[in-house]
């Protein structure tokens, strides 16, 4: 791969995540502080991720994998995505709120199977070449955090109060702006199938890979994943919103650390996997949610300061050792007929299903534990996603037989 394409999807990776970690993670602070939403109007905000997930495998597979160049749509999307980040940042309301960032992440979500697009169509050997590529999404997201912490100064307590984490909107809306027009610079990457070839709408939602579920382990698998995520959503929507509460300063800079710490527990994960099999490592991933939600129930802004910031650095074994640990799981399972279709439907089963429920729980949760005006019982509102990672873990440990050596599903 030349120096100068490598350099562009660099910073198409990097502004893709940039934009949505200059935004989503502080997200749930803003809905509370600007907007006055409750816990279910919270929920249902932060579940746009969710529908957007859900509908982006029809956007990729009738328009992007048929009709036109995968680095075009992605300038149309981000162009678009420009367009109502500013309208977000407008809004003074749910009511008006709303519909712009259901819109929006419906734009956003196929982005990110398109940005890997690009990137695959250029390189002769991705195993090697996409992680050097990927980490800049990464860093894009940690560089946002950072930003909006120590640069800008967002989310002090003073300036939360004062309302300017809306600029969040405003800075995602001219990065968005930027990769849009970026976006038409970038290598071309021509549709994968000819407008005449049927493409099923099983075939759109992974669907065609539910043979898979015939296996009890990977059904056992399966299901765990779904359950999963009622905790991970939690985090992704209490999260920063809980930091800024209980008075820890710069949170959104500090969340970065999970950032950090997710790249590098992926680089161990090859060996621990090596070492200890899928089964444990999966097991390793689920414990971690469970022990990091304790920490931020039982631990404070104060003294117990580094209760907080080692739970925020548990991210890298939550989200590695389970869900990329689960990629790899699922694509060995999947063998070569089925892999593309087995990867859309455990993404379907995460990102959308169980992340949608996840969010419904989480803000019913959130709304039960509020105790008066932006206060809240946090130690009920983080053992309670604690507990059912537990559950989690328990159900999967007795029902999930190891594998040495992970079988193809014929």
């Amino acid at each position: 791969m030349k120096n100068s394409i490598r350099f562009q999807l660099s910073i198409m990776m990097f502004l893709n995540f940039f934009i949505w970690g200059g935004w989503f993670v502080t997200l749930g602070t803003f809905l509370n502080n600007n907007l006055h939403a409750s816990g279910a109007e919270t929920g249902s905000v932060f579940s746009t991720q969710s529908w957007g997930a859900i509908i982006a495998p029809f956007i990729i597979g009738l328009i992007a994998d048929r009709y036109f160049n995968a680095e075009k749509i992605l300038g149309v999307l981000h162009i678009a995505g420009a367009i109502l980040m500013y309208q977000m940042y407008s809004a003074d309301g749910m009511s008006s709120f709303y519909p712009y960032v259901l819109t929006y992440m419906i734009v956003y979500m196929p982005t990110l199977a398109l940005v890997n697009s690009v990137a695959f169509n250029q390189m002769s050997n991705p195993e090697k070449e996409f992680s050097s590529i990927r980490v800049f999404g990464t860093i894009g997201w940690i560089v946002a955090g950072l930003a909006i912490s120590y640069l800008f100064h967002w989310d002090s307590k003073e300036n939360t109060e004062a309302g300017f984490l809306k600029n969040t909107f405003l800075m995602a809306s001219v990065a968005s702006l930027a990769l849009g027009l970026f976006s038409f610079t970038l290598p071309k990457t021509p549709p994968k199938k000819s407008t005449g070839e049927k493409v099923s709408m099983s075939e759109m939602l992974g669907l065609n890979a539910l043979k898979l579920l015939k296996d009890k382990n990977f059904a056992i698998f399966f299901v765990s994943s779904i359950l999963i995520c009622i905790p991970l959503a939690f985090y992704y929507q209490n999260a920063n919103a809980f930091l800024s509460n209980i008075g820890m300063e710069n949170p959104t800079g500090k969340m970065t650390i999970g950032q950090i710490s997710e790249v590098l527990f992926l680089l161990l994960l090859p060996v621990f996997f090596t070492k200890y099999g899928f089964k444990k490592t999966i097991l390793v991933g689920m414990l971690a949610w469970a022990v990091r939600y304790a920490l931020f129930a039982y631990g404070n802004a104060g003294s117990l300061s580094f209760m907080l910031l080692a739970g925020i650095a548990l991210h890298g074994i939550c989200y590695d050792f389970f869900f990329v640990s689960g990629q790899i799981y699922t694509n060995s399972k999947a063998g070569e007929k089925y892999k593309s279709a087995a990867q859309g439907l455990i993404t379907l089963a995460t990102y959308g299903v169980g992340m949608l429920i996840g969010f419904w729980v989480a803000g019913t949760i959130t709304d039960h534990y509020k105790t008066a005006d932006n206060v809240f019982d946090y130690k009920m509102i983080w053992l309670i996603p604690s507990g059912i990672a537990l559950l989690v873990f328990l159900i999967y440990a007795g029902a999930f037989k190891d594998e040495k050596k992970v079988p193809a599903i014929q």
